[in-house]
């Protein structure tokens, strides 16, 4: 072969490392994007309110980044928000959508609670890593079920997972008025609808004294990177990416669609469950009402932030337990409406979502007219 010949067979080869450098520098700079324009859109309705956007926002950077305290808080509320993304990373991976994580972070946080009075004689070392584990298989029983009836009868996820979040809060709000209730509100009059104070030998432990952040947001993290290895060094990981990505070509090539969808419910289930558990044993110690704090819908915003994959998870989720930090302190600074926090959540949402089909549509037409060219070069 001639020296010619092997010159234009390598100038023939399509450009593989520029591609990818520009389809990372988008997927990177998107949503930091999206955020930015929903801030602005924010910006304009705080003028129409008559309130300076410079001081609100002023407001929820000292509110984060001005104490101790707030750095602190963020990391408590990045933590459920870390663990509930992780689910959805997965489901999402497998072309399936949870949005149960609220009702799952409530059988969690039951599990844990009632597992935790239950064996409140036992030490330490096997009460905590018994109570996580029994608070993911609860959640993951209420991740099953609509993974089921997808399965099984093609029911839409959509469908089941709101249903079955309203089923997951009226047991609750049953449980801590009844069977659960502290006894000891009863005795004083209270009637408080919350459950006994776990025994302390459940408690996950502070890492900071006089705040709220444990050793939960370690377990959070490392299940961030658990689930990353499992996604992309397990076979079973990669059937259930295979799945996401052509479920025709999964089934023509032997994978069981069906079973690996209703797999990655159940594990959304079991990760948003870890969370509720985290919430009871390393934040207030007790099952209470509004224990989910929004934080099922908020890791999904959290997740789609992070591209879908564990590891930007991290850091999104604390960006965004940033945000709901900061946002209580605006809402105090300069008294706006606490509608306008779920409207600029709302903003985010819709930003960081179109963000990410204009990027997935930008790549797409680059491949086609990659391959337009290489087509004519040939």
């Amino acid at each position: 072969m001639s020296q010619d010949t092997v010159v234009k067979n390598e100038s023939s080869q399509p450009n593989k490392e520029k591609p990818k450098w520009d389809e990372l520098l988008l997927k990177t700079s998107m949503p930091f994007l999206a955020m930015f324009t929903a801030l602005l859109i924010g910006a304009v309705v705080l003028l129409l309110l008559q309130v300076n956007p410079f001081e609100a926002y002023a407001a929820i950077f000292v509110g984060v980044f001005g104490s101790v305290s707030g750095l602190t808080q963020s990391l408590v509320k990045a933590t459920p928000l870390l663990m509930v993304g992780l689910g959805i990373c997965i489901a999402f991976r497998a072309s399936v959508i949870n949005i149960g994580a609220e009702g799952q972070i409530i059988l969690g946080a039951l599990g844990a609670t009632s597992w935790a009075l239950a064996f409140k004689e036992w030490p330490a070392w096997a009460l905590i890593p018994s109570t996580l584990v029994v608070s993911f298989l609860a959640g993951s029983v209420w991740g099953f079920i609509p993974g089921y009836l997808k399965a099984r009868f093609k029911v839409n996820e959509i469908l089941s997972t709101v249903m079955l979040n309203a089923i997951a809060l009226q047991l609750m709000n049953m449980l801590v008025r009844g069977p659960l209730i502290d006894q000891a509100g009863v005795a004083a009059g209270t009637y408080l609808a919350q459950s006994e104070k776990l025994p302390e030998t459940s408690w996950l432990a502070r890492l900071i004294p006089q705040s709220l952040l444990n050793t939960g947001t370690f377990i959070a993290i490392g299940m961030a990177i658990l689930v990353y290895i499992f996604l992309w060094r397990t076979t079973i990981g990669f059937r259930i990416r295979a799945v996401g990505l052509n479920p025709d070509a999964s089934r023509y090539s032997g994978i069981n669609v069906p079973f690996y969808q209703a797999l990655s419910l159940t594990l959304a289930g079991g990760f948003a469950g870890l969370a509720g558990a985290i919430e009871v044993m390393g934040v207030h110690h007790r099952l209470l009402e509004g224990i989910t704090s929004g934080y099922g819908f908020s890791g999904i915003v959290a997740a789609l932030f992070g591209g879908l994959h564990p590891l930007g998870l991290i850091p999104a989720s604390w960006l965004f337990g940033s945000l709901l930090v900061g946002a209580d302190k605006m809402q105090r600074a300069v008294q706006v409406p606490s509608a306008l926090i779920d409207v600029l959540l709302g903003l985010v949402v819709l930003f960081v979502v179109g963000s990410a089909y204009l990027s997935k549509k930008w790549a797409a037409n680059r491949l086609s007219n990659s391959k337009k060219a290489n087509g004519a070069q040939s």
